[in-house]
């Protein structure tokens, strides 16, 4: 089912945040944040397993419990599995994701992209979701250490269960769509070329953003857009950095990217607008995305990002941004023809 028919509105929400990503969030905040989500029109939910190892999921559930299910969408993952066995959070390896779940519930996760995996892993999201409905399942983090020994074995794992059981699902109506969730291109780029089970889009996090985009627009976005396929946009704002946090890819930006970001604010200030508008609306720009889901762990943080989406950015702004070279000669703009 094409992405852009399930997902109606481009504004949705990722739950990553819920998953006490950096900081340990109280409970009453977690609520209070999707209870702005919904109020603001928001009906679209992203959220993983490996968030909080389940926290974000069963803070969801909570959250959406009094609303009637058919008004709303959620994608979760698989790939990444929640067990009922606790861990020492400190000794954890969530590979490029570093500690960032630190806070998360204690409970083990590792990888397994097996069929078997994928049909418990869904199971296991149904529960803690309180649902009996799973619109989109994305294929977490699958090949990501593309430059490292293990990635082809675990790609090949993937597509002999992940990707097939998936495709079933999805035949059989259990759920309505799958892709994959990763934040490089390569692995979308790979399955894009593969006979077999074909998806219906892609979560790419962080590769399409003002920050990070050209990769992902030379490599994979014509394909996408050419096979009627969507992507949904996650980290729009690139950890944070974007809009004046300490955080790019999961860790300390470096001088460099806090550079870029320095010189795009100076633009956006010059002609009054904000680093929120700029970053959710190029994401969108582009025809090939179906929605971009900013994470929030305060209420009032989407109040922002909606009042971003309406934001007028005046077309002077974009073409600076070209003319400077912070944005890709080829990158679709707002506006353009």
């Amino acid at each position: 089912m094409a992405l852009k028919d399930l997902i109606t509105d481009p504004l949705g929400f990722g739950t990553a945040p819920l998953g006490n990503m950096f900081r340990d969030i109280p409970e009453d905040e977690a609520q209070a944040t999707v209870d702005a989500a919904w109020g603001h029109g928001i009906r679209y939910y992203d959220t993983a397993p490996l968030y909080g190892a389940g926290l974000a999921e069963i803070r969801l559930g909570k959250a959406l419990a009094g609303h009637a299910r058919e008004d709303y969408v959620i994608s979760t993952k698989v790939g990444r599995i929640v067990l009922d066995e606790v861990e020492d959070v400190n000794s954890r390896d969530f590979g490029e994701k570093g500690d960032v779940f630190r806070y998360g519930l204690p409970n083990k996760v590792i990888n397994d992209y097996s069929e078997d995996a994928t049909l418990r892993s869904i199971e296991g999201s149904l529960k803690r979701l309180g649902t009996d409905v799973i619109e989109i399942a994305w294929v977490h983090d699958v090949a990501q250490d593309f430059y490292g020994d293990e990635w082809l074995a675990q790609f090949e794992s993937a597509r002999k269960g992940a990707f097939r059981a998936l495709d079933r699902l999805r035949d059989e109506g259990v759920i309505k769509a799958w892709g994959l969730g990763v934040n490089r291109v390569e692995p979308i780029e790979i399955l894009l070329e593969l006979e077999g089970p074909r998806p219906d889009g892609f979560l790419l996090a962080g590769r399409y953003s003002l920050l990070d985009h050209s990769k992902a627009l030379q490599r994979v976005m014509p394909t996408v857009q050419r096979e009627g396929l969507g992507i949904v946009v996650g980290g729009p704002y690139s950890s944070g950095a974007l809009v004046g946090g300490k955080h790019f890819e999961y860790a300390p930006a470096s001088s460099e990217i806090l550079h870029k970001v320095a010189r795009i604010r100076g633009i956006a200030d010059a002609h009054g607008v904000s680093m929120k508008a700029a970053g959710l609306q190029f994401s969108l720009a582009h025809p090939a995305v179906a929605a971009v889901i900013p994470g929030a762990s305060h209420p009032g943080r989407i109040a922002e990002d909606k009042d971003a989406m309406r934001e007028h950015v005046p077309r002077s702004f974009w073409l600076e941004l070209r003319k400077e070279g912070l944005v890709a000669p080829d990158a679709p703009l707002p506006g353009d023809d």
